[in-house]
């Protein structure tokens, strides 16, 4: 994901669920919305109308979003874009506080619900954004969990299965998904953890290069586990660490590991019919640039 407020400074929405559906893959009804609609992550800081104005200007139809406050003001004015430039958001991001550091040794201690010392925090954290969600009418929440313990036996495992269970049932009292996204943690991991959450409106949203930048998995094969959970995707390229201590490198779409013909290919087997959302973890034009090159490049392998 985009950094969020240090490493990641785009925070965002994830695929919408179909209709009033909660559990399960994001699928619109047949005919109801085309396959594969692409969109954008971005934030929307403190002007909602022209973060959305951006993704309605590079011809996106869905977008994933941020934001810097969650005063009743603002998801009036949120909601008043999105409906101004017909742009469907498909989930609101929750991130920190705290500090999150994005590499493999202050990772784990920073990163999602595993932390003890944020555990809390972002617990509430993400209740606030389920309320916020709710008066935008956006029908999902969507987080890192963290370095998930590959280890089920592990105390901090059933710790963060509890953590994400909480914050699952409430987002399930506001009428939204509670969706996982990909990244430090291994499928089976993340897998075995929604398994023993137990409630049927937690999902995953799949950033197809976080596997690969965090060395976990090969994306293609990684939907073989997860796509029965799959509700949102990152359309995202990277490369493999290079180290033992940073994570591997973003790069443009069609220029890293990810297959994606193959990847498209096999989301499409799987049934999953949400948006491909676009991330791009860099800022200002060359962003923008890259931004447009992918949605080309995309509407190639889905159209």
């Amino acid at each position: 994901m985009i950094r969020m407020y240090n490493r990641r400074r785009f925070v965002g929405i994830a695929a919408v669920a179909a209709a009033a559906v909660l559990p399960g893959k994001s699928q619109a009804p047949p005919g109801a919305k085309p396959a594969l609609r692409l969109g954008l992550i971005l934030g929307a800081g403190n002007d909602p109308d022209a973060a959305i104005r951006k993704v309605h200007d590079l011809g996106f139809p869905t977008c994933q979003v941020g934001v810097s406050s969650f005063a009743p003001e603002m998801a009036e004015r949120l909601r008043a874009a999105l409906g101004r430039y017909n742009i469907e958001a498909t989930s609101l991001v929750s991130g920190g506080p705290g500090p999150e550091i994005y590499d493999f040794y202050q990772g784990p201690l920073t990163i999602g619900l595993v932390p003890r010392q944020y555990r809390d925090a972002r617990i509430a954290q993400i209740k606030r954004t389920s309320d916020f969600a709710k008066l935008c009418g956006v029908p999902a929440v969507q987080t890192h969990c963290g370095f998930i313990p590959e280890n089920p036996n592990d105390p901090v495992y059933k710790e963060t299965v509890d953590a994400i269970r909480t914050v699952a049932a409430y987002c399930r009292r506001n009428g939204q998904n509670f969706r996982c996204e990909t990244g430090q943690e291994t499928p089976i991991t993340l897998f075995r953890a929604i398994k023993d959450v137990g409630l049927d409106n937690v999902g995953v949203n799949f950033d197809a290069a976080n596997l690969i930048l965090y060395g976990k998995a090969n994306p293609v094969d990684a939907l073989d586990i997860l796509g029965p959970f799959v509700q949102g995707i990152h359309a995202k390229d990277g490369l493999y660490p290079a180290n033992a201590r940073e994570l591997g490198r973003e790069v443009p779409i069609g220029q890293g590991k990810v297959d994606f013909p193959s990847f498209i290919r096999r989301l499409k087997e799987i049934g999953y019919r949400g948006p491909l959302t676009i991330e791009r973890e860099i800022s200002g034009p060359k962003q923008t640039e890259d931004v447009r090159a992918a949605k080309i490049f995309l509407e190639k392998l889905t159209g």
